[in-house]
């Protein structure tokens, strides 16, 4: 889809700039053939040297560079490209861009292409809701600039919390090939049901057993499925993300209220397990905090919860026709991962290296 397609991507001056680099290299992977402009202020958080590295290409950064107007000019540049991505996308940039402005090199190419642009929104929750921004977004988008996200979570800034959050990678790559495929029809009149997030087991009213799963995965792969034309039922525990558009959402709590709202929503023509749901939960959870005494730590009573993947792969008469498992392993992920493919009865299982050393889970 991507092959030989010419992505020119603009780099703005955000903490966020550093998800360019995955960007880069899975657009690589994809045959495309990718340009970059970096800010002056994008170059306090990459270098041209690493995205450079990354690209293959000469990274562009001055407006003035004789040399590189020599040999493609900034004009060129911009029209060359088959899409132009900005990411992120400040505020800053973003109002320059709505008002037309043209005083760097990156702001003059999207002032000068002819093509589509698509722009990744990063910033300061109080910024990206500001009436400033508001009005710019609102410009943008009338003049035909296609937006991903923000997405909410928590920002750089300590204590900051809120939608600001720069799309990730993922899901911008999604956005790139969508722009390059009519792919509303490839999953047109499917139905597909996707689990998202962790759930919370309670101890009391104020204690819980959890994992660290954000629910990025389970919603990139919903607003994929929903992009794709599919009708999407995202049922997600607790996760500090933004819905994804276009699909309808069930937020539960625990691993019994996953299930039965699966169960509410078959039948399905596929199911994508991608929550993390944890195995176990307190059998008799307390009606009231547990207060710490003089007996010292109160015994938990942990019983299995239901296993919603086998559960859904062995039924009788609503089984999906494709169901798909996940395996997020520490150790022996391959063979941990063939296992749970066998034990559960799925079709198909991504096995996910998630030990310390890989940092997704927060180790």
């Amino acid at each position: 889809m991507l092959h030989e397609r010419r992505i020119l991507l603009i780099i703005g001056g955000g903490i966020a700039a550093y998800k360019c680099l995955d960007l880069i290299r899975r657009l690589k992977e994809r045959g495309a053939t990718v340009r970059a402009i970096l800010t002056p202020a994008a170059q306090h958080f990459v270098t041209p040297l690493s995205v450079g590295a990354l690209t293959g290409e000469r990274v562009f950064t001055d407006l003035f560079d004789l040399t590189a107007e020599h040999d493609i000019g900034h004009i060129q540049l911009s029209r060359d490209a088959d899409l132009i991505v900005v990411a992120p996308a400040t505020a800053d940039l973003m109002a320059k861009a709505a008002n037309g402005f043209a005083d760097d090199l990156a702001t003059t190419a999207l002032l000068a292409t002819d093509k589509s642009v698509l722009m990744a929104p990063a910033m300061n929750p109080r910024m990206w809701a500001h009436p400033a921004t508001r009005r710019n977004v609102a410009r943008l988008k009338e003049d035909g600039v296609y937006l991903i996200g923000p997405n909410s979570g928590a920002m750089a800034e300590r204590g900051e919390f809120g939608e600001g959050r720069m799309a990730e990678p993922l899901e911008l790559l999604a956005a790139i090939e969508a722009r390059f495929s009519d792919q509303t029809v490839l999953l047109k009149g499917r139905r597909i049901l996707i689990t998202s997030g962790p759930t919370h087991e309670p101890i009391d009213p104020v204690r819980y057993i959890a994992n660290r799963s954000s629910g990025k995965q389970g919603h990139a792969i919903a607003a994929a499925a929903a992009a794709a034309g599919a009708e999407v039922v995202l049922i997600s525990g607790p996760v500090a993300l933004a819905d994804p558009r276009g699909v309808r959402m069930v937020k539960v709590e625990s691993a019994r209220e996953m299930l039965a709202a699966v169960e509410e929503n078959l039948p399905v023509d596929a199911a994508v397990f991608a929550a993390a749901v944890a195995d176990w939960r307190v059998a008799d959870a307390a009606g009231q905090k547990i207060k710490k005494g003089g007996a010292g730590a109160p015994e938990l009573d942990l019983v299995e919860n239901p296993d919603i993947l086998a559960t859904i792969a062995k039924h009788g008469t609503l089984r999906p026709r494709l169901v798909v498992g996940f395996a997020a392993e520490t150790q022996n992920v391959v063979p941990h991962a063939q296992a749970k493919l066998a034990r559960k009865g799925c079709d198909w299982i991504v096995a996910n290296d998630v030990s310390p050393e890989t940092g997704i889970m927060g180790g």
